[in-house]
């Protein structure tokens, strides 16, 4: 395994339409699932959200549950499978009595889905700190949703989350039961001489807490929202790649 004590990936993000896009699309969709005419069109629009992997689309799906059409309730159940976010699981349990037996059968599916995608073996066990904001500049509504999606695509790439405040005793016994290595992740936004955004992740043993080392992405060239958004896979894709996240023990 490596250790480095840093490791600086650089790159620079033109503000392509695509990239101006992302961090809108949610609203973008949610909004034409709730105010389309046509069924057909909200419809889609939830099974792209449900696609988007990203945990912000939880809201707009789990309103689309009351939709007046069946087609739309039903590609929304689908859509909430698909995303496999927990809070969805909680709109999908909650209406389990769906009267039709196209949409029932859309939320059963999708919620065994989550289950199984929550129930299954994880590579590695982390406890995550808050993300800090080291410029003082992005909002805390951005700071929270980054966090939240740091989170989820960290779950994704095979992690259960350590519960807070997790004592060292319980961190060793679910290690031992679990099987796998435990890190902790200290998350960071910076600000680079270009003007731009850094997301640092700070990684240690989890729970001696030995220090690991550090990953760093920058980006530059559009708005906060876009690079932190950006940011966020590239600097796990690094993390795990560096400190060797697996599931050897």
């Amino acid at each position: 395994m490596r250790l480095p004590t840093a490791l600086l990936l650089l790159f620079f993000l033109p503000p392509s339409a695509a990239l101006a896009q992302g961090d809108t699309r949610i609203t973008f969709l949610g909004r034409q699932l709730e105010k389309g005419r046509d069924p057909r069109a909200r419809s889609q629009a939830a099974l792209v959200l449900g696609q988007t992997e990203d945990p912000e689309a939880v809201t707009p799906l789990c309103g689309g549950l009351k939709d007046p059409s069946e087609l739309v309730r039903a590609a929304v159940a689908k859509g909430l499978g698909a995303l496999l976010e927990p809070k969805g699981l909680d709109c999908l349990q909650a209406v389990q009595g769906e009267a039709d037996a196209t949409v029932q059968a859309a939320v059963a599916e999708s919620i065994k889905a989550i289950k199984a995608y929550q129930a299954r073996r994880p590579r590695f066990y982390l406890s995550l700190d808050a993300l800090k904001d080291k410029t003082g500049t992005v909002p805390a509504d951005l700071v929270k949703v980054t966090e939240a999606r740091l989170r989820s695509k960290l779950v994704r790439r095979g992690a259960q989350m350590a519960p807070e405040k997790e004592s060292k005793a319980a961190a060793k016994g679910a290690l031992k039961k679990l099987g796998v290595h435990g890190y902790r992740i200290t998350a960071e936004i910076q600000k680079t001489d270009s003007g731009g955004l850094r997301l640092a992740l700070l990684c240690m043993t989890y729970p001696e807490q030995s220090l690991m080392g550090q990953v760093e992405v920058n980006a530059a060239g559009a708005p906060p929202a876009d690079l932190l958004k950006a940011l966020i896979p590239r600097a796990i894709e690094e993390a795990a790649a560096t400190f060797d996240w697996s599931s050897e023990t």
